[in-house]
């Protein structure tokens, strides 16, 4: 992406130029006009790298202000009149509700021919963690209901760890979608906890001894440890014993004198005789070590200071290696892990058309799965490499958690779909089948919609993929109801999933358009590549492509088509938002980061540095700024019909970057098309919300964008 300086004369709407520190009510209301609540301007001048930049609504950054909270509360009341009129709303909640409640399962891990999987049926809030065996098809039952665990389903499983043998599970929970997890230790065939609770373990991972008596693990600092604001990094690795005191816990590893945001990660070979520990600075690499598990010795480097990331399993006395390293799309290599020298390594499975995700040694085959254009695929290999099948999945779709081990008689994985709702299958490996763990009325007929996938051109001639679904049979007449939604960072695939809140959409008539942006891992380490730092606009070009091109096929009109996108799918919908507001009838912007000179200044934002930037570097700065919606709002410009949510407890995306757009756009459209906010009590980023949050959320989104559109439930 170009490079685009800002002298200090020059002007974006009230950021940019010598201004002086004023304080202002909100601009006299049009004809037509909605009358927002008020939204103070307090100005506040800062100079980066030359440049003066004029931010006036920094006072709704701090999240403990009583200013703050009345804004939000008017706000929240002044949302909740204007989605109230809608009149399909009944409806609409009445059809979301029934689709909420199918029955979905999730999450499967074998361990010591243990299954372990989330079930959620009916109108549970959280789902149900469930355990079967030993023996793959002994008996099924509860294992951890978290549903009991508060009043309003507001607590939430965050991660879980079984233990070698099956007879322990490693756990994590917390409340109000905040993810701050507590780890806890739960023996199987009691459904009782042990008394070890471990706080600060965040995102954590677990690594079981072969004996099933203690675990590597990772833990944050607790409060006053760590200078104000860091207890979300310094991530460390610790040894933990059953049933004692964790404050005595062993350090394992400090990461001493490396920046405190590198990531540590543990994990357990197959083979239970091997632990690894992975470090990261980037979302784009890692580095990888080893030692015999049950050592207390140092870690062995096996793949130091490279260009890519790789991953490791063991089992028969090899590592075996999932590198990008020399092969953007992944290759898998064996190594002898007594001498793990990289350079003796030896390719077994090469790299694919699509991207190798993950791999698993499932009753003596490889279990691999691949990701060809932006679709799942699992294919079953000999051990010396040989292909010997792929196994057969339900539809166009995509496919999460695969598991299996060396002496069990299957594999199992969770498959979704655009209208299939997320089911764990089994693959018996002795009679060739697939079938799910359970048979459940699917609620939805596949049969009634039609999925197919498109390629649009990209501003610089990138063909992209977008993936359509709509009702079979609907005629495409240039008028129809569109939504269009991406991702596009992180190296996260955007692959076709189950999203509930869709599904009324297309039994309305509506279109629904998913878009595999650059940024993705779709495609590999380029792919990821091309889309970050300072070719981030390759992305939202894409996105802007996808629109144009689903006008130019005669599917929708700029009126009738909208945009919806979280957390970094927010920060696409905003850019498109204020980069090409003629294109879109509505945005729906959830979550999102939006101001990104100061996002690294808060929460666990500065992770993402590797991938966004940091104003910090001038030159970043400059490529930051030239994208940046809170930057690049424009007064005057009609805006379209603009829905913007966050959640009062998210960790991951500080509430403070919709609270400030909501104001600027208010304040600054020159459209009378409604800007509206939803900011949600005792919820987070989106994990861990209970079902009737969700379904409430899904209602007023849909109220929105039906709204906006012209359309009516189905």
């Amino acid at each position: 992406m170009r490079s685009i300086s800002f002298p200090v004369a020059r002007a974006l709407g009230v950021f940019l130029g010598l201004t002086s520190l004023s304080a202002a009510g909100p601009s006299t209301a049009r004809a037509g006009r909605p009358a927002y609540p008020e939204s103070p301007v307090h100005e506040v001048a800062d100079t980066l790298h030359g440049h003066v930049l004029i931010d006036p609504y920094r006072w709704l950054e701090n999240d403990t202000s009583a200013a703050v909270r009345q804004w939000t509360d008017s706000q929240n009341r002044f949302t909740r009149q204007y989605l109230d009129n809608f009149p399909g709303r009944a409806a609409l909640a009445q059809r979301l509700r029934k689709v909420y409640e199918l029955t979905v399962t999730s999450r499967p891990n074998l361990e010591g021919r243990t299954l372990f999987y989330s079930r959620r049926a009916g109108d549970q809030n959280q789902p149900i963690v469930h355990v079967r065996g030993p023996g793959e098809r002994g008996p099924d039952r509860v294992l951890l209901d978290p549903n009991t665990l508060s009043s309003d389903g507001t607590v939430a499983v965050d991660w879980m760890y079984p233990s070698p043998d099956g007879a322990l599970l490693a756990y994590g929970t917390s409340a109000s979608g905040s993810e701050k997890s507590t780890l806890h230790v739960r023996r199987t065939d009691t459904a009782k906890d042990l008394p070890d609770a471990i706080p600060n373990t965040s995102f954590a991972s677990v690594a079981w001894a072969p004996d099933g008596k203690s675990f590597l693990y990772t833990r944050h600092p607790a409060r006053g440890e760590v200078p104000g604001g860091e207890e979300v990094f310094h991530a460390q690795v610790f040894e933990h014993r059953l049933c004692a005191d964790p404050a005595r816990d062993s350090l394992v590893y400090s990461g001493e004198g490396r920046p405190i945001q590198e990531t540590r990660r543990v994990s357990t070979s197959a083979d239970r005789r091997w632990v690894f520990l992975e470090t990261s600075l980037d979302w784009a690499k890692n580095d990888l070590y080893a030692r015999p598990a049950g050592s207390r010795g140092p870690f062995t480097p096996i793949a130091v200071g490279l260009d890519g990331e790789t991953h490791a399993d063991a089992w028969g006395g090899k590592l075996y290696l999932l590198s990008n390293v020399g092969a953007p799309r992944f290759h898998i290599l064996t190594l002898d892990p007594v001498k793990p020298d990289l350079q003796s390594a030896k390719e077994l499975i090469p790299e694919q058309q699509g991207v190798i995700e993950s791999f698993r040694n499932a009753g003596g085959s490889l279990a691999v799965a691949v990701t060809e254009k932006a679709v799942s695929r699992v294919l079953l290999f000999e051990l010396d490499g040989t292909l010997k099948k792929e196994i057969p999945l339900p539809a166009l779709g995509s496919v999460d958690n695969l598991t299996g081990e060396p002496e069990a008689k299957a594999v199992y994985f969770s498959f979704a779909s655009f209208v299939y709702p997320p089911a764990v299958y089994r693959y018996d490996l002795e009679r060739g089948r697939l079938e799910p763990i359970e048979t459940v009325s699917p609620g939805i007929d596949p049969a009634d919609f039609e999925t197919r996938q498109e390629w649009v051109t990209s501003k610089d001639g990138t063909r992209v993929p977008v993936f359509l679904v709509h009702k079979k049979g609907l005629a495409m007449d240039g008028n129809r109801p569109t939504l269009l939604t991406a991702y596009g960072g992180f190296n996260v695939s955007e692959q076709p999933s189950f999203n509930p809140s869709a599904i009324p959409w297309l039994e309305a008539g509506g279109v629904y358009a998913d878009a595999c942006l650059r940024g993705g891992g779709e495609f590999g380490r380029d792919w990821h590549e091309a889309g970050r730092l300072e070719r981030k606009q390759n992305v939202f070009d894409d996105f802007a492509a996808a629109a144009e091109w689903l006008v130019s096929q005669g599917i929708t009109r700029p009126e009738r088509l909208a945009a919806r996108g979280g957390s970094n799918g927010g920060l696409l919908v905003g850019a498109a938002l204020t980069q090409r507001p003629e294109l879109f009838g509505a945005i729906v912007c959830q979550v999102p980061l939006l101001d990104m000179i100061r996002y690294h200044r808060f929460s666990i934002a500065r992770y993402w540095v590797p991938e966004y930037g940091s104003s910090e570097d001038p030159r970043q700065f400059d490529f930051l700024l030239a994208y940046s919606p809170y930057q690049n709002v424009h007064a005057g410009t009609r805006y379209p019909a603009t829905l913007l949510t966050a959640a009062e407890s998210d960790s991951r995306v500080a509430p403070l970057h919709a609270r400030k757009m909501t104001a600027l756009l208010q304040a600054k459209t020159g459209g009378d098309a409604p800007i509206l906010i939803r900011i949600e009590s005792k919820a987070g980023h989106g994990a861990g919300k209970p079902t009737a949050k969700r379904v409430e959320e899904a209602v007023d989104v849909l109220s929105f964008l039906m709204m906006q559109l012209g359309i009516s439930p189905g």
